[in-house]
């Protein structure tokens, strides 16, 4: 079945236009949905059926598999059922009628300005290593933008002089501004950190790690985590912990939930109004607590 999986992986990012880490996240679900069914006797994906997934998923709940993993996990088979009939299989799509599990939608968890400010004061602007990633958190604060986007950087992405930035993906581009402070940590990070890290003319990714290539999402969430522990904040600090936090700070100082959908690059306006809830929910909260008649 390793051809299978390897073909998808391949019309996944092809054809379809996903992102490198969705292909990778889709690929490791359907490697282990083969394993399952080559470990129950089933051949070949095409002689599954609604109960075979319906098993699969069953296994994924029973073995403590949160419903957001298992949601994705679906999501995963159906795309690959999608692909092997685009591919001139003559079968039924088993997920067809199998709906996902709900999922209970958390809150983002944000940080707070003095928090923010803190975190972003955490690195020492006396090493190469302090200067990279106080360039990457300012960074990361003025702009909102993914993990994902921040490490593809390169230095023909950034425009310091006209302040702004440049996101692209398989299927669309956005330009970012970047603030003050960020350009001016960047522009420390660019003339006297990089220069110190690159080993050669065609790296043209503008983070870099200590062996001079491209900075990896998990190398950056250690940076970050071990950052928001020296500050001593208790929240559990992510990359979108900075995304939320960018777009709750912007809502909170006036900016309109049209203009912060578009610096996040999100598609519809319902992924920014979760950012819109929380504000009138923290609002009432302090009415209730602070009105003499509330």
């Amino acid at each position: 079945m390793e051809d299978y999986l390897e073909a998808f992986a391949m019309y996944m990012a092809s054809i379809r236009e996903h992102s490198y880490n969705t292909v990778v996240s889709y690929k490791h679900d359907i490697a282990r949905y083969l394993e399952f069914l080559k470990d129950n006797g089933i051949k070949t994906p095409a002689k599954a059926d609604k109960m075979t997934v319906v098993t699969y998923l069953l296994q994924m709940k029973k073995s403590g598999k949160a419903p957001a993993t298992i949601s994705r996990s679906l999501a995963a088979i159906r795309a690959f059922y999608g692909y092997m009939i685009a591919n001139g299989e003559k079968i039924k799509d088993p997920t067809a009628s199998i709906a996902p599990p709900p999922i209970d939608k958390k809150q983002p968890e944000f940080l707070t300005a003095s928090e923010t400010e803190m975190l972003l004061n955490q690195p020492n602007p006396a090493q190469t290593k302090g200067i990279r990633d106080r360039a990457m958190l300012e960074l990361l604060y003025a702009t909102g933008i993914k993990v994902s986007e921040i490490i593809d950087l390169t230095t023909d992405d950034i425009n310091l002089k006209q302040g702004f930035l440049r996101c692209q993906t398989a299927t669309h581009e956005r330009v970012v501004p970047i603030g003050r402070k960020a350009i001016s940590a960047v522009r420390t990070y660019v003339d006297k950190a990089r220069p110190k890290l690159v080993t050669h003319d065609s790296v043209k990714y503008l983070f870099l790690n200590r062996n001079g290539t491209k900075m990896s999402r998990q190398g950056f969430w250690k940076i970050l985590k071990g950052y928001g522990k020296s500050a001593g904040i208790k929240k559990d600090i992510t990359p979108y912990t900075i995304r939320h936090s960018f777009a709750m700070h912007l809502l909170q100082n006036g900016a309109d939930l049209e203009a912060i959908r578009q610096l996040l690059g999100h598609t519809d306006i319902s992924s920014t109004q979760v950012y819109s809830k929380i504000m009138d929910t923290r609002i009432k909260e302090v009415y209730e607590k602070s009105h003499p008649r509330a």
